[in-house]
């Protein structure tokens, strides 16, 4: 039979929510509404311009802007923040139209490089003019030049912010 005396402490109130006030929740929806009216508007024009998601068009960017065109499968992941499921999944599909390679990996027979082709670049060259006309309509017109420096800076602090350090994260592109 347990005899130690019933505790007497009192469990701590659990903290009432920072909820959010009402200019705070009226920002976090304009920004949910305009971010999410913002990719459908990019995604439509590459699916219309060059038949292809906003995401893949990322991925031929990255490795368009990488050394010789190539990436690691895994840094590729990261760079666009999503699993090596998807990415792979994304880069099979750019295979198959040609826009992508992969190479094995000297160093490690278990990577993967993901290579950009001459097609694949050419495909670029032909659709970043009616993209970036998308990224300018859709966003910088619509802003003042203050605006501009004002968003450019706010989003580089909430980047800086949210950016994962690596030690024990749950990070897409590990999975």
């Amino acid at each position: 039979m347990n005899t130690a005396p019933a505790s007497t402490e009192v469990a701590p109130a659990a903290e009432e929510p920072r909820w959010l006030t009402a200019d705070e929740q009226r920002t976090w929806r304009f920004y949910l509404h305009a971010t999410t009216l913002l990719e459908d508007h990019l995604d439509r024009q590459l699916q219309r311009d060059a038949g292809m998601p906003h995401i893949y068009y990322g991925l031929l960017v990255a490795l368009a802007e990488s050394p010789q065109h190539r990436l690691r499968m895994t840094e590729l992941a990261m760079n666009a923040k999503i699993t090596r499921s998807r990415l792979s999944h994304a880069i099979a599909r750019l295979e198959k139209n040609g826009w992508v390679r992969r190479e094995d990996c000297p160093s490690d027979k278990r990577g993967q490089f993901a290579v950009l082709t001459e097609e694949g670049a050419e495909v670029l060259r032909r659709t970043a003019p009616g993209h970036v006309e998308a990224v300018r309509q859709a966003l910088f017109d619509r802003l003042t030049p203050e605006q501009q420096k004002s968003l450019g800076e706010i989003m580089q602090i909430i980047a800086e912010g949210l950016q994962p350090s690596e030690a024990g994260a749950d990070l897409p592109w590990l999975r």
